[in-house]
């Protein structure tokens, strides 16, 4: 509810969970009370740029028990001597005033959403975020196995195929060579059939010579 000319708190509801309030650049002057009525749980509370003035207006705060930042910067209140040590010694509660704690170090978290029950909270988020629900876990490993079978069987369908042409290649090759072979075969067949032939011839020359030759003497 930042600058909305907010003057009284008077009509605020009742917000029991609520943490964080941000009041910042109104006119509110006091009735601070209001908030511990309200809203007990606070833990950031920003009344930057209101009409606050003395300390006894900020009093009311001191029902706050679970505040722990404090915001009162550009108020007419920060221009009090000793204003940051009257503070700290009045609200015992808050470690944050404008952003810095008492030793003037800043604060890590200015809107300290954060605080025990908060990490708590958190801490069992990611417990359930980090574990998955029951059952889940086995649904995922069986689809890995149905995924894994499945590449299995494509993997030796391409690899029977690839067999199957492989052999089949392998078997038309092999034909090729026979027909090769059977060639050269007929091959040697003729030249061993020729070479036969040739040398009957040789014998039957030899024995024409041989005749004419006894003729010849007689």
């Amino acid at each position: 509810m930042a600058n909305v000319e907010l003057s009284s708190l008077a009509r605020l509801p009742s917000l029991n969970k609520l943490r964080k309030l941000e009041l910042s650049d109104n006119i509110i002057s006091g009735g601070l009370e209001v908030l511990a009525e309200k809203c007990p749980n606070l833990t950031y509370l920003n009344l930057s740029g209101n009409k606050i003035k003395d300390l006894s207006t900020v009093e009311a705060l001191q029902n706050l028990k679970n505040l722990k930042s404090l915001d009162l910067f550009n108020c007419e209140i920060t221009n009090l001597e000793d204003y940051r040590e009257s503070i700290f010694e009045l609200l015992q509660q808050i470690t944050y005033l404008d952003g810095f704690d008492q030793e003037d170090n800043e604060a890590p978290d200015s809107e300290e959403e954060d605080d025990e029950d908060g990490d708590e909270d958190d801490e069992e988020e990611e417990e359930d975020e980090a574990g998955p629900p029951e059952g889940y876990e086995e649904e995922e490993e069986e689809e890995e196995d149905e995924d894994e079978d499945e590449d299995e069987d494509e993997a030796g369908s391409e690899l029977g195929e690839g067999e199957e042409e492989v052999g089949l290649s392998y078997l038309m090759k092999e034909e090729i060579q026979d027909e090769e072979d059977d060639d050269d075969y007929v091959e040697e067949g003729e030249e061993e059939e020729e070479e036969e032939e040739e040398g009957v011839r040789g014998e039957k020359r030899k024995r024409d010579a041989e005749d004419d030759g006894e003729e010849e003497d007689d």
